[in-house]
């Protein structure tokens, strides 16, 4: 054989090597069917038709390069209610174990995270929890940053689950609310987790805990999804125009 540039080797030996390589490799099972799932996604079905899993993450940093996730947590809602039965928590053993910032915020020792599980053992069981159900957090761009770096790492791909953004109801929901005046001292603070929690008088839970912050995420999230659909926003859609529109009616 004859090779001008580069021997192309036959076969099943040119599949593995090109699997070695990042740019190739054949997607992980779990996101074959994670595409799959989503590939014809129908944003128009009644909202209480779809699994929501509302989800937390804490970090070491909000470097997106350097920071790593240290612990998922994570609760699913069926029938637009909290599934108590079922939930995912899990602290993650990082690559870096020295204390950072985040330490004070989130109170997860180096101690504890020494004897957790690696990323590549938990995260594959938080993306069978996650299943076909929409991924919701607050501010959820930020775990699903986390979450997708995560997946290229250990999977080969980005997930592909829609995400809702409690914090973008939020802000949908007050300035139909407020009208006018929405944009009158409105800070990032104001949309805080806790401060909006409080102002809806919910359930309080512990904050910078990624199992409980999910738990506080879900009562936020059904809370407006209450105050949507009693304002006629009955769709998925919906919810996601809701978030650039104020149209609802009170």
């Amino acid at each position: 054989m004859v090779c001008w540039a580069v021997c192309i080797p036959p076969g099943d030996r040119m599949a593995s090597i090109l699997n070695k390589l990042p740019w190739f490799k054949a997607p992980h099972p779990l996101i074959a069917r994670n595409r799959e799932a989503f590939d014809r996604f129908d944003q128009s079905r009644p909202l209480d038709e779809y699994t929501f899993v509302v989800c937390d993450t804490e970090l070491t940093g909000l470097n997106r390069r350097r920071d790593e996730i240290i612990s998922i947590g994570a609760v699913m809602i069926r029938n637009l209610q909290i599934d108590l039965s079922t939930s995912f928590h899990s602290y993650i053993r990082p690559d870096n174990l020295e204390h950072t910032r985040a330490t004070l915020v989130h109170r997860i020792t180096p101690e504890q995270l020494e004897v957790a599980p690696p990323l590549n053992e938990v995260l594959p069981a938080f993306v069978e929890f996650l299943g076909t159900s929409l991924l919701v957090g607050h501010h959820v761009a930020l775990d699903m940053t986390f979450l997708n770096q995560a997946a290229k790492r250990v999977l080969g791909a980005t997930l592909a689950n829609p995400g809702v953004d409690t914090m973008r109801m939020a802000q949908g929901y007050r300035r139909v609310l407020l009208g006018q005046y929405h944009q009158q001292g409105e800070s990032q603070t104001g949309y805080s987790l806790e401060a909006l929690s409080r102002e809806y008088r919910l359930p309080l839970f512990r904050s910078h805990d990624a199992f409980e912050d999910a738990m506080q995420t879900a009562y936020l999230f059904l809370f407006l999804l209450k105050k949507f659909r009693k304002g006629g926003l009955l769709t998925l859609k919906d919810i996601y125009q809701a978030g650039r529109v104020g149209s609802l009616r009170y």
